[in-house]
């Protein structure tokens, strides 16, 4: 059984990790438990390295996101759905979800950390959310993991992020150049499949800052 210094030492560990992709202080407090000056004292002694800026409170940001925005959230919600369904606790599944999703696209990344874990607070109602209001579905047209709100029901005909990726591909400039060649989308859809796409973004306005 984990001593009370395993768990502090895992905080610890946690929060080196969240520091290091970016998130802030209070993202950091509300996953590691660890008070807020700690992590301050610990990770940030020049006070001018706290990232700063008001995160995001709620879910409403990702129905109002562009498509590529709402593609780079289904990412990172389905592989951190994937990761909890194998057993790992929140904190771990969300590292390493947004480890993937930054693996699978170059920078600028789109979404923020904190970004990322707001979105994964309102899919298992954990952390800023006391119910879950976003849930991980399968598209019945293109099998590809997508986001949607809680009671939704995936059905045929009803296209999903990725199949509108596809439709609008050939006459979308933006998206043409966040997937410069058409063989990068089929392996999009395809990694998505298995909770992970491989995609190009380079679009700097497209760019998350919350």
């Amino acid at each position: 059984m984990p001593t009370r210094g395993d768990r502090h030492l895992r905080a610890v560990q946690q929060a080196k990790k969240l520091t290091a992709l970016g998130a802030r202080l209070k993202t950091i407090h509300l996953i590691t438990g660890i008070p807020p000056r700690q992590i301050q004292s610990l990770f940030f002694p020049d006070v001018l390295s706290i990232p700063r800026g008001r995160a995001p409170d709620s879910a409403d940001w990702y129905y109002g996101a562009n498509l590529i925005m709402r593609i780079d959230a289904c990412v990172i919600g389905a592989k951190y759905q994937q990761l909890r369904d194998q057993g790992l606790i929140p904190g771990e599944a969300l590292i390493l979800a947004y480890r993937a999703y930054q693996a699978t696209t170059l920078p600028p990344f789109r979404i923020s950390l904190d970004r990322a874990f707001n979105l994964v607070s309102y899919i298992e109602g954990i952390w800023l959310a006391s119910t879950s209001a976003l849930s991980i579905l399968s598209c019945q047209d293109c099998a590809c993991k997508f986001i949607a709100a809680v009671g939704t029901v995936a059905q045929r005909g009803q296209p999903c992020p990725f199949c509108k990726l596809f439709e609008r591909f050939h006459v979308d400039h933006r998206i043409q150049a966040s997937y410069p060649i058409r063989t990068t989308l089929q392996t999009t859809a395809s990694h998505l499949r298995r909770l992970g796409p491989s995609h190009h973004p380079s679009v700097e306005s497209e760019r998350d800052i919350p």
